[in-house]
């Protein structure tokens, strides 16, 4: 259930955490069966199974049976992340993140934990933007254990003085040990973010401001949980080796009776277009060199236009092969690593608002911001000014199919039913899954030199410093958290 957000030699993980590693009849009145829907994948794609219902109480449940591996993976998705918290309670979601973590009615104390190790699986749960999600992968034969298990997660959680003061002491030493006391600090995942954003839900430290955090009260955690963790904002994923059937079965049963919970709080995440660069500088007295990140604020997720900064991505920073590290590492020898990407705390598919396309490098102190951004503009203005190739533009998207089989192909399941979670949470259509492919496949050298024109401008652009900083100016920051 923890985050951690290692930053480490400019090098970014966000690895969410927890207590462990790593249908029926159509006439059916308690569901809405949509049927397995395996999409218009291309031949050459993925074709993946699955089906889709929604319960009265309006809980979406996705069901994709697959044999290979004994095991089913359960995934719980709440649409509801660091854009939904609350002004004056900075990190309050990864606080009740944690919260949810400490037990329920009948699983009170490490019960639920121990249902899962006892079991032979493991349990994992995080914080992103726009969702938070609890998971679990056991032997198959566990499967309905842990169906009622979440459930009563769902209905009954223990929320109470002592779990709510000993979790916030928790996520106290958590922002300590991955941001304040870490070279670079949250510098390009947090900082970045709140200097190229306008709306304060998009701009906000989600990690937690300690005052928030310590200020954050019982009756908030439980408005909290009346607001947000309820089965209308909630989809349940079942993965794996599983009778569809008997698992939708299980699901009614030990869900539908949960009440569907209040109209959601209407939050407005939406951004202005940025028509002026700009710029920051965060002193660090605990990086051994200084750096460089920049962002651009993308364009919306799923239009053509993000499918065609998603080739742009894989062009300019993705891989040895990629224009920017040719040229700040290879040719410039500014740095020895360039990184970035759209979405770091997740990947380019689970997000549902306002994004950055970020890039980011630990440099030499020899070279200056104006230096280093004049070898990038050199680059960016190519594929503003010029059409890339057939040949880069084909060699991009053999890398987006890679990454996004890599996704779904794994051995717990985990990308695949977070990929599966998203789609049911932010578009109700999960067999989006096996159309992704298509979005890919009207991209062309024209799309691209367009979106690159409107969206990698300079007056679209965020660029923020590191820079290396004396003990005394420490102290003073520390001081004002």
């Amino acid at each position: 259930m923890l985050i951690r957000l290692l930053a480490a030699l400019g090098a970014l993980t966000l690895a969410a955490c927890g207590n462990g590693t790593d249908g029926p009849p159509a006439d059916d009145p308690n569901t809405t069966d949509t049927g397995t829907d395996t999409g218009g994948a291309m031949e050459s794609g993925i074709e993946i199974d699955v089906s889709y219902h929604t319960l009265e109480n309006g809980l979406r449940v996705v069901l994709s049976e697959d044999d290979t591996i004994p095991t089913a993976t359960v995934a719980v998705y709440y649409g509801v992340g660091f854009r939904n918290e609350p002004q004056g309670r900075t990190g309050f979601a990864h606080l009740f993140e944690h919260l949810m973590f400490q037990g329920s009615e009948n699983l009170p104390g490490g019960e639920f934990d121990q249902l899962i190790y006892n079991s032979g699986g493991v349990n994992n749960g995080s914080t992103r933007f726009d969702f938070t999600n609890y998971y679990e992968v056991v032997p198959s034969n566990a499967l309905q254990a842990i169906l009622w298990a979440e459930a009563d997660r769902m209905a009954r959680p223990i929320i109470d003085q002592e779990a709510l003061d000993n979790q916030r002491e928790v996520v106290r030493n958590e922002v300590f040990v991955n941001v304040l006391n870490q070279p670079y600090g949250g510098w390009i995942w947090i900082d970045l973010p709140m200097l190229a954003f306008e709306n304060w839900h998009n701009a906000h430290n989600f990690y937690g401001d300690l005052t928030d955090l310590d200020a954050a009260s019982l009756e908030d955690a439980q408005t909290f949980f009346d607001n947000y963790y309820s089965p209308s904002n909630a989809v349940i994923v079942v993965a794996g080796d599983i009778d569809p059937e008997a698992t939708l079965e299980w699901v009614e049963t030990y869900f539908a009776d949960i009440p569907s919970g209040n109209p959601l709080p209407e939050i407005d995440v939406s951004e202005p277009r940025q028509e002026e660069e700009k710029f920051g500088v965060n002193p660090d007295p605990l990086a051994p060199q200084p750096a460089l990140a920049f962002g651009y604020q993308m364009p919306d997720r799923g239009t053509p236009e993000y499918y065609a900064m998603a080739v742009l991505d894989q062009l300019l920073v993705q891989g040895n092969d990629s224009l920017l590290r040719q040229e700040l590492v290879v040719d410039e020898g500014y740095t020895s690593d360039v990184f970035g990407g759209i979405n770091l705390l997740g990947n380019i598919y689970n997000y549902n608002g306002p994004m950055l396309w970020t890039v980011g490098m630990i440099h030499g102190s020899e070279n200056s911001r104006e230096e280093i951004m004049t070898s990038v503009d050199s680059v960016i203005e190519r594929v503003r000014t010029e059409e890339i190739t057939d040949e880069e533009l084909n060699r991009a998207l053999t890398k987006l199919r890679s990454d996004f089989y890599g996704i779904v192909d794994s051995g717990t399941r985990f990308g695949l039913v977070d990929l599966l979670a998203a789609f049911a949470l932010f578009d109700d259509d999960p067999s989006r899954i096996n159309r992704i492919e298509e979005g890919f496949d009207q991209v062309t050298p024209e799309l691209v030199l367009a979106t690159a024109q409107e969206y990698l401008r300079p007056t679209n652009r965020t660029v923020l410093e590191v820079v290396p900083a004396e003990e005394d100016e420490a102290g003073e920051e520390e001081d004002a958290q």
